[in-house]
């Protein structure tokens, strides 16, 4: 990953009100416009669509930059950056040309919703969202029990949702003055809750052709699960060094024992992000998620231990109150990347299957 190139005021407006963003969720109606006013929205849009341009690495390390600020931040951005990514990769241009700028200047906030089609995608969940047809519109009705960046009254959100009466799947955008969908209050999260995350339901749901992002589900969603995992990867590489750094620093004051494992692990780490940006700069994973898939669990397990030599290399004082107060966000942060989803469970599950069909 780069030297971090955040905006200074944007890096600087993190730092300090990390601990709030973690613990806070009121705090929540803050991070959409502070990053949106630093531009990182834009990383990687092309410019003809209101973007800077540059490639699916850039989003990843913006990202990276941000959540090792404040995994919080850096979870919010990635929600909102990869629903910008399915209207990019949308054959609807109109809907894109539509929603983007909104998006962009972080006026509304993107949901991603597609945690459970990633699931659905690699056989592990049935999609939770049906349609029936209604003229040439939808009905839609089912529950997202998840949903992270859900700003209230103002928000887009993917869904995938199965036909009711025939086979097959499509991927909508729904958004928050919808009649029928209801958002539940924030869930009660031990940390990361200036997320706006919640759950959401959808009885009845209205919509029309033209909130249809892609009318075969199969089919696209491989296309966009490259974006959707590496920007979540994204998270761990930045948790992933501003753990390792505070290790290294904290680790002089008469612990340099620790000096070679945190070595080995800052450079276990960088060969997790060159796959992943080869990976990216190739298109590799379009056909070979499993690559990613282990890209992801590798990069879970090295945060995991890099938050344990942090502990390790600061000692006792992690334990205080006050002087441990920044480890233990990084440590409830730490505790989050398993669980994400795709968990790992269920990406191991995954990867299992698919040994056990090659086999």
């Amino acid at each position: 990953m780069m030297a971090d190139a955040l905006d200074s005021s944007l890096a600087t407006w993190l730092e300090d009100n990390a601990p709030r963003l973690d613990a806070d969720v009121s705090a929540a109606a803050d991070v959409l416009p502070r990053l949106a006013a630093a531009n990182v929205f834009a990383i990687g849009v092309p410019e003809a669509a209101g973007g800077v341009g540059g490639r699916p690495i850039d989003v990843v390390e913006a990202i990276a930059d941000v959540s090792a600020h404040s995994l919080a931040a850096g979870f919010v951005f990635w929600g909102h950056r990869t629903y910008v990514e399915y209207l990019l990769q949308s054959p609807n241009t109109a809907l894109a040309g539509r929603l983007l700028p909104d998006l962009l200047h972080g006026r509304v906030a993107g949901a991603t919703g597609l945690s459970n089609a990633m699931k659905f995608l690699a056989g592990l969940e049935d999609l939770q969202v049906t349609a029936r047809r209604e003229g040439d519109g939808f009905r839609l009705d089912g529950r997202l029990p998840w949903v992270t960046n859900l700003a209230p009254h103002a928000f887009h959100l993917a869904a995938a949702v199965a036909h009711a009466d025939r086979p097959g799947a499509f991927v909508a955008s729904l958004a928050a003055e919808d009649a029928g969908i209801e958002r539940s209050a924030d869930l009660d999260l031990i940390g990361l809750r200036a997320t706006n995350t919640a759950a959401v339901a959808l009885k009845d749901v209205r919509i029309d052709p033209d909130r249809v992002i892609a009318a075969d589900a199969h089919a696209w969603l491989p296309k966009v699960r490259p974006a959707f995992l590496s920007f979540q990867c994204g998270m761990s590489i930045g948790l992933a060094h501003r753990s390792i750094a505070a290790a290294q620093e904290a680790a002089g004051a008469g612990r340099h024992i620790l000096a070679e494992p945190l070595a080995a692990l800052a450079a276990a780490l960088r060969v997790q992000e060159r796959a992943l940006a080869e990976g990216l700069e190739t298109g590799a994973f379009e056909t070979q998620p499993a690559a990613l898939f282990r890209i992801r669990i590798a990069l879970a397990e090295i945060v995991a231990e890099a938050i344990g030599l942090e502990l390790q290399a600061t000692g006792g004082r992690a334990y205080l109150t006050a002087a441990g107060a920044a480890f233990a966000r990084r440590w409830r942060e730490a505790a989050f990347v398993p669980v994400i989803t795709p968990s790992l469970v269920q990406l191991k599950t995954a990867l299992a299957a698919q040994r056990q069909s090659a086999a």
